[in-house]
């Protein structure tokens, strides 16, 4: 689907030399008005172009946490990376109980296209993959699109790692903190798919990295994943990175997987090793 070409600024604040700004637009892919962030880096020239790298957030979280939390811009602006950050769900549509729970419905899209009927509009797998990049083309000349990467926490950590796996075409690295990497033997995974996918099984192995690793493994740049070993999600079993890690193994997949002592499933984790993640994107996207 091809969403509204008109992005709307109604946000900018001047960060390390760049700038974070905040847009607005119609989508038509969720059939619902959408906001996400761009940081533009510091351009030398006006004929300068940015390559991008996509930051999906986890569940509750709007385009606004990463922005103010994670202190990824200092690095982006010393590298010359513009950082995409979209909404985590199609908002405003009041779908009956979709504000009911923290893990469903609003600001829990877990970047997949929807089956079942009643949350038709929740196509984040599509605005991420057709729809922003084509707006981004339309309204920015100073972004190069063609050059991409993609990264996230939780559950869009899920979602990058399901995404670059899938489309190993348009981005040329992923990495994630804290991700969702087997949603399929999860709480959160089992209660969002069998709310937006239906019962069958078979249509859930789309979206799980840990199964898609055996489908789509001609992966070339290193994937990083670090993990807070304070984590309670982890001690939940929602994240089970060591499953990932076996079939990376498997699949002969270059995986970095990082334990952290003391570290939680927090933007204080997120911000203590953003450089590393910000810098390995860079390398990959050839800067």
């Amino acid at each position: 689907m091809e969403g509204s070409k008109k992005a709307t600024e109604i946000g900018c604040t001047k960060m390390f030399g760049g700038y974070n700004k905040r847009f607005k637009h119609y989508s038509t892919t969720l059939g619902c008005s959408m906001n996400f962030h761009v940081y533009f880096p510091p351009s030398p020239s006006l004929s300068t172009k940015f390559p991008v790298l996509y930051w999906l957030s986890g569940l509750t979280c709007t385009d606004e946490n990463f922005i103010s939390k994670s202190g990824a811009q200092r690095v982006a602006s010393s590298e010359g990376l513009a950082l995409i950050v979209p909404d985590t769900s199609p908002r405003g549509l009041n779908v009956e109980g979709e504000s009911d729970s923290w893990d469903f419905g609003v600001g829990a899209g877990f970047y997949l296209n929807a089956t079942q009927d009643k949350w038709k509009n929740w196509q984040m797998y599509d605005y991420v993959v057709k729809e922003l990049p084509a707006l981004l083309t339309e309204n920015f000349p100073q972004l190069d699109t063609s050059r991409a990467s993609i990264f996230g926490h939780s559950m869009g950590g899920h979602g990058a790692l399901t995404i670059y796996l899938k489309n190993l075409d348009k981005y040329k690295s992923v990495s994630a903190f804290a991700p969702i990497v087997n949603p399929m033997s999860c709480p959160w995974g089992h209660k969002a798919f069998s709310g937006y996918l239906g019962d069958n099984k078979a249509n859930w192995e789309e979206y799980d990295a840990t199964y898609l690793l055996s489908k789509f493994n001609n992966v070339s740049a290193t994937i990083i994943i670090d993990q807070g070993e304070d984590d309670k999600f982890l001690h939940d079993h929602q994240l089970q990175p060591h499953k990932f890690e076996e079939a990376c193994r498997k699949a002969n997949v270059p995986l970095l997987l990082r334990l952290q002592p003391g570290y939680d499933h927090s933007y204080f984790f997120i911000a203590t090793f953003i450089d590393d993640h910000i810098r390995h994107h860079a390398q990959a996207l050839n800067l």
